[in-house]
């Protein structure tokens, strides 16, 4: 499976995303957060989104589907992005980094440990 989440400390989520980032991927790793979030186990997760040979979007006419965002985008306190600088402006542009109202920030992959600090800050 190219996309994975899981919990890395009270409030942080890690989604590891490789390969071909699919909708269908997305929305179950979407699916799995919710449900974190109405079980009270968080009340503003923070994500640690990691694209280790990350190949790019399918392309998916769904991509437009705000759901997950207009929804829940407000609880997201944080979001570090950590990948190639190659997908840091799509990646940022995809993550909603400018409308968005949690911050959201962009790592080199080198700096995966800053952007845990970033998180917790």
């Amino acid at each position: 499976m190219p996309v994975t989440l899981q919990r890395e400390a009270a409030d942080i989520f890690r989604l590891d995303v490789s390969g071909v980032l699919r909708k269908s991927d997305l929305d179950r790793a979407q699916e799995l957060l919710v449900a974190e979030m109405r079980r009270g186990a968080t009340a503003a997760p923070r994500l640690l989104v990691v694209l280790q040979g990350f190949e790019g979007w399918e392309s998916n006419p769904r991509w437009d589907d705000l759901t997950f965002f207009i929804s829940h985008g407000d609880a997201i306190a944080k979001i570090a992005l950590v990948g190639d600088e190659r997908w840091r402006d799509e990646a940022l542009m995809f993550a909603a980094a400018d409308i968005r109202k949690a911050p959201v920030k962009f790592f080199a992959p080198a700096a995966l440990d800053e952007a845990r600090a970033w998180l917790t800050a």
